[in-house]
C-alpha cells in the first residue's frame, strides 16, 4: 500500500452546501438519453429502428468498425428518437420506459479468457464505462492498456462517496478487480480515500492500493495516472470507477450488467439535495423535479467544476448539478468598457491556489505557460498526455473561468495526437 505524497489541494466552495437526505432514493426516470462519452461521437451502426421495444441491457447502436462494442439500453423502453451527427455519428438515442421488459443476460462461459472476457465487456454496453489516456474517449476494442485505474475516491465538491456506492457488492467489487487484472500485464492501481483497503492482492494480481487525501484535486484521475504510471503514445493507460467494477463482477456472475448508480443532486437552484440510485442517461429534469427552487435555473450533469449543460446523465458522470443563473450586470459605458477591457487575454498570475489546484504535482506556472503558448514539446515532458479536460477544471476555476484551459488543452491533445497519427 503506497500513500501519495500530496500536500496541498483545495476545499472548493463550489456552491452553499445544503442539508442532504441520507437515505438513498431508488428513481427510475421515464425518459433516458443514450450519449457517448462527453466529447466523443464515434460512427454507429443502429441496431433497431425508431419505435422498436428493447429489453434492459440490449443493444440499440454498434461501433460502425468495431462492431462488438455496442450502446445499450438502460432501462426497458421504447426507442423514441435517435439523431446521429454527419458521418452517423452518434449523438444522442431517446428512450421512454415501459414496463414489463426483462434485463438482457450474456453468457459467461468464456469470459475466463481475456479475448472472452473482452467480448463480454464490450457487447454487454460496458466499454463506454472505461476512460483512457491519452486523449480521452474510450479505448479501442483490441487496446491492452499499460496500467488500470480504479478510482475509489472522489474529491469533487459534494461528489458521492464511492464507498457508499460499494456497500453490499463487496464481492462482486473484488470479482470485477480479478477481471480487469487479465486486461493488462501491468500494474492494477486502486486509489481509495484512508480506510480498510477495499481490496488486495488476493483479489487480483498485480494490485496495488494508492491512499488519497480528501482536498480536490488529490483524487483526480490524470494527477494520480501522472504520479503513479504516466501514460504515453505507446502506453494508454484506464480508469474505471470503482462502483463500475463492481457492476462488472456482477455481469459475471449474473450474465447481467447493472445499469443504475448512485447520483448526487444538488446545486444552489435546489431546495435540498438528494442522494438517488438512478439509471445511466437518467432525464434531468425529472431528477430535479419538485427539488428546485421557483425560477429559472440551469441543469448540468457532472460537477459545478467540471459539468456541462446537458439534458441527460452522462455516461461517466455521478453528480447532478443545479444552478441559479446570475443576473446580467447592466452594460458599462462605452468608454469604461474600453479602458478596462484588454484586446489580449489577461495574464495567469502564479499564486500558491494555482499550485495547490494541481496538488503540488505539477508546476503550475510553468505548465500553464506552456498551455497557453502552445509549446506542445514542454508540456509533453511535463506529462501532458496524462491529462484531461476534467484534471484542470480546478485550475479554471481558480483563474476565474478566463483562462479557458480546457478549450486549450483539447487544441493540444488533438495537435499532439494528429502530429502522431501522421
Amino acid at each position: 500500500m503506497s500513500q501519495l505524497g500530496f500536500r496541498s489541494g483545495l476545499m472548493v466552495p463550489a456552491y452553499p452546501a445544503l442539508d442532504d437526505a441520507q437515505d438513498v432514493e431508488d428513481i427510475i426516470t421515464d425518459e433516458a438519453g443514450l450519449r457517448p462519452p462527453h466529447g466523443t461521437a464515434p460512427r454507429v451502426s443502429m441496431v433497431v429502428e425508431d419505435g422498436a421495444f428493447v429489453a434492459q441491457g440490449a443493444p440499440v447502436a454498434c461501433h460502425s468498425t468495431q462492431t462488438d462494442i455496442c450502446f445499450v439500453a438502460p432501462m426497458p423502453g421504447r426507442v423514441a428518437r435517435t439523431e446521429l451527427l454527419s458521418g452517423h455519428r452518434l449523438s444522442e438515442i431517446v428512450l421512454f420506459r415501459e414496463g414489463g421488459g426483462n434485463s438482457l443476460t450474456h453468457d459467461t462461459a468464456d469470459a475466463q479468457t481475456e479475448a472472452g472476457l473482452r467480448r463480454l465487456m464490450q457487447r454487454a454496453g460496458f466499454w463506454p464505462r472505461i476512460g483512457r489516456r491519452p486523449f480521452g474517449g474510450m479505448p479501442n476494442a483490441a487496446e491492452r492498456p499499460a496500467a488500470i485505474f480504479i478510482l475509489a475516491s472522489d474529491t469533487r465538491p459534494h461528489a458521492p462517496d464511492p464507498r457508499q456506492a460499494l456497500e453490499g457488492h463487496e464481492d462482486a467489487f473484488r470479482r470485477g478487480c480479478r477481471a480487469l487484472s487479465r486486461l493488462t500485464e501491468g500494474p492494477v492501481l486502486l486509489c481509495q480515500a484512508p480506510g480498510p483497503a477495499l481490496a488486495n492482492t488476493d483479489d487480483a494480481p498485480r494490485l496495488q492500493v494508492v491512499i488519497t487525501g480528501p482536498r480536490h484535486p488529490q483524487a483526480s484521475a490524470g494527477l494520480l495516472v501522472h504520479a503513479e504510471y504516466p501514460a504515453g503514445i505507446a502506453t494508454p493507460v484506464w480508469d474505471v470507477n470503482a462502483e463500475d467494477v463492481a457492476a462488472l463482477g456482477d455481469l459475471l456472475h449474473t450474465g447481467a450488467l447493472p445499469q443504475t448508480r448512485l447520483v448526487h443532486v444538488g446545486g444552489s437552484a435546489l431546495k435540498t439535495g438528494r442522494m438517488v440510485r438512478t439509471q445511466i442517461g437518467a432525464d434531468l429534469r425529472a431528477l430535479t423535479f419538485r427539488h428546485v427552487r421557483p425560477g429559472p435555473h440551469r441543469l448540468w450533469s457532472g460537477s459545478s467544476l467540471d459539468g456541462h449543460a446537458a439534458r441527460w446523465l452522462a455516461p461517466r458522470h455521478r453528480q447532478v448539478t443545479a444552478f441559479t443563473p446570475q443576473a446580467p450586470d447592466g452594460a458599462p459605458h462605452w468608454l469604461v468598457a474600453a479602458l478596462t477591457r484588454s484586446a489580449r487575454p489577461k495574464p495567469m498570475i502564479p499564486t500558491a491556489a494555482l499550485d495547490q489546484a494541481f496538488a503540488g504535482r505539477l508546476p503550475a506556472a510553468v505548465f500553464l505557460r506552456a498551455l497557453s503558448a502552445g509549446d506542445d514539446e514542454t508540456a509533453l515532458k511535463m506529462g501532458v498526455l496524462s491529462l484531461l479536460e476534467d484534471d484542470i477544471a480546478l485550475a479554471d476555476y481558480v483563474l476565474g473561468a478566463e483562462a479557458h484551459l480546457a478549450v486549450l488543452l483539447r487544441g493540444m491533445l488533438e495537435r499532439i495526437k494528429t502530429e502522431f497519427a501522421a
